[in-house]
Order: C-alpha cells, then structure tokens, then sequence
C-alpha cells in the first residue's frame, strides 16, 4: 500500500493588506511585531487626500492653512503633499500631513501609480493642470486644463478665485478677502481663519535659543527682525540698502531694541553692505544655511519687519507680530491674523499692479514711511513693557 505524501509547509492563511497609513509593505512599524497578523497601533487611511502646491515658498506655508480645514470636514483622512525641491522642507514636522513627495521623475511616478479620493491642485498653472490629468482620484478640484492646455477651475467653489486672475479691477480694487479663505473656500473646504502649520522640532527650537544666547540677544528688550529681500522673480518687493541702513540707525535709538539682518542667499551681499554701514548696530544672521535655518534665525525675533515676501510669511507662521509695507502686491490678500500692521502707499493709482518691472521709478518703495515703522517697533515695545 502506497503511503500519503505529506507536506513539510503549513498552508499560508490568505494575505490581507493593513489599511494603516504607516504599513508599508517592506518592515514592520514597530521592531518585533508582525504587522500582518496584528496592526499594534492601526491609523486608518479614511480619504484618500492629494495636495498638488508647486507655486512661491510663500504659497505653500499659506496653503497650509487649508489642513485645519480638510481635517474638519474629513476627520479620518490620510494627506499627501507634492512640492518643489525648495519648498519640500517648509513642510517638515507637520502633524497634519502624512506623506511630502518632491516634483521630481519618481515623486511623479508614485503618485501616478497611487489612488485618491480627492485631488486638490491649488496652482493655476499649466504644468500642474497636466499632471492633473495623469493622476487617478474621484474627486478632482481647483484648476486643471482642457484638451487645448487652457487653465480652467475644476470645481464651482474656485471659479471666484480663478476670474481675479483674469479681472485687475476685481483683484486689485474690488476684492477684500485674504488669499487663506480665497484658497480655502475654492477646495470646498470649510473657511475658519485657520492660521499657518509651521512647525520647528525641539532641535530647531534649541538651536534657534542657543544662536540667541550666543549673538547677545537673550538681554534684548525686543528683538527686531528686518527681512531685507525678496524673491527674485518680483525684485521690487523689497527696501534699497539706504532705506534699510536709515531704518536700522533710528531702530537702535529705542531702548533694548536690537536689530538682526534676516534673509536668504540673493541677500547676502546687501545684507553685508548694511552691515558695513552699520557696524555693530546689526546682527547678521548667516543667509546661506538652507531655509530650515533660515526659520531658525526668524525664530529668534518678535517683531519682523518685512515687504510682501516669503520672510514675511515665516513670519505669520512663527505667529510674530510683523510690520508689512506693499506696493507691487495687494494688502487684502494677506492675512496677519491680528498681529502686525500693514504699510500701504496712498493716492498711487498704479499700486498694486504685479509688474516685474516698474516706469515709475518705485515710486511705492519711495514712498515707505520708516518714520511710522519705528512708531510702531516703539508701540509693540511698550505695550510688552519691553
């Protein structure tokens, strides 16, 4: 009689997949469990959210404000970011997001491969209206293109935002809404004034404290940030040399104001000609580090005085109190949550206008009151009893 061939192997019980945003299919989360059989601290994926946010470094940390908000209305919810290189580290140590992507080849190639519940593109822009296309989701809002590579909005809700790039009297006169509920309100999304998500890990926070003590800051009465650039894709944005170095000089006349230099690399030979003219008047933070440091040195002041600029939405989202002029831009679409003062020429018909190039001699730059930035340093000052 033959004998029954036996198996050496037990027979596998059928493979399920965790819905847990931290498996990832390549090692357990925690050493010595088995995810597989039992998730230790499951965190369902719940909707499935993509935010496509490629714009200015100071777009994103506005767009951030929208996390508050997707939280709200989707509770249970998994988020996912893509951005530009540069802008990839603005998002560190965010708990409302739980994958950043780079804009790269394999960013790309990801997220092509991935499924979503909602897409979000906030840019209207052509390359990102592209990508749109290339993506799976059930649910695509804010701005994609058509057939013949036309920005067009996606949804109702952005159709409002969408026609004041398209209307200089309605974005310049017209309307009084800030872009933080402009944005939100063009995702769908709940509108709460939701502040900024701007997060520094404790080594940042003790970095930023010990760069204080070490700069003889720690003694200051008050701590006054100049941010002295700004993007080099609108160079008009920003104070001359000589404005900043009559700032500064008047500054340092109040009682336990010490000045700092805040910027980032296109700003290091200006901030090195203030230096010169101002001796040891200034401190000078180094421009150079990278923009994770760059928050560092933001960190260390309580006031930021500042153009419409990306040092100036560090700023709102250290939740500094910050002293704004403008000219190119427009004053309503910044929110400073009740913390600072916002500089706006009067009777110049061309301001805002978003021009790269001015042919009237900047003449909203000239006209910065520096005289009223130093009331109101002086003013903060005293109501901190400072």
């Amino acid at each position: 009689m033959k004998k029954r061939r036996t198996s050496s192997t037990k027979k596998s019980k059928k493979l399920v997949i965790p819905d847990c945003t931290n498996f990832n299919g390549y090692k357990p989360c925690f050493p010595g469990t088995n995810c597989l059989e039992e998730c230790v601290d499951p965190h369902p994926r719940g909707k499935r959210i993509l935010i496509v946010n490629l714009e200015a470094m100071g777009n994103v940390l506005v767009t951030t404000t929208l996390l508050p908000a997707i939280k709200r209305k989707y509770p249970r919810s998994t988020v996912s970011w893509v951005t530009l290189n540069n802008a990839y580290r603005l998002l560190d140590n965010n708990p409302l997001i739980d994958a950043v992507y780079r804009w790269d080849p394999e960013g790309m190639l990801r997220l092509q491969a991935m499924e979503f519940d909602i897409v979000m593109n906030i840019d209207k822009s052509s390359h990102t209206g592209a990508f749109l296309r290339t993506l799976r989701a059930k649910k695509k809002v804010g701005y994609g293109i058509t057939g013949d590579g036309v920005i067009i909005p996606l949804n109702r809700e952005a159709e409002y935002n969408y026609r004041l790039g398209l209307d200089d009297n309605l974005k310049f006169r017209v309307n009084q809404q800030p872009n933080t509920r402009l944005l939100c309100e063009a995702m769908g999304l709940p509108y709460k004034r939701d502040e900024y998500v701007l997060e520094l890990s404790r080594e940042e926070q003790l970095y930023a404290e010990g760069y204080k003590r070490e700069a003889g800051l720690d003694g200051a009465g008050l701590v006054v940030g100049l941010n002295t650039g700004c993007s080099l894709l609108y160079p008009n944005k920003k104070m001359t040399i000589d404005q900043h170095v009559v700032l500064a000089k008047e500054l340092s006349k109040l009682a336990g104001v010490r000045i700092v230099l805040l910027g980032g690399p296109e700003d290091t030979e200006r901030n090195a000609e203030i230096v010169r003219q101002c001796g040891d008047l200034v401190v000078s933070t180094p421009t150079t580090e990278g923009v994770r440091r760059g928050i560092c040195y933001e960190q260390v002041c309580d006031v930021v005085v500042s153009g419409d600029s990306f040092g100036m939405h560090v700023a709102i989202g250290l939740k500094k109190y910050v002293i704004v002029w403008f000219g190119v831009s427009c004053p309503p679409e910044i929110d400073l949550f009740d913390r600072g003062v916002k500089l706006i020429p009067e009777g110049l018909e061309c301001s805002p206008c978003w021009k790269k190039a001015c042919p009237y001699n900047l003449e909203c730059i000239q006209m910065i009151d520096l005289e009223r930035i130093v009331t109101e340093v002086d003013a903060y000052r005293r109501r901190r009893g400072a």
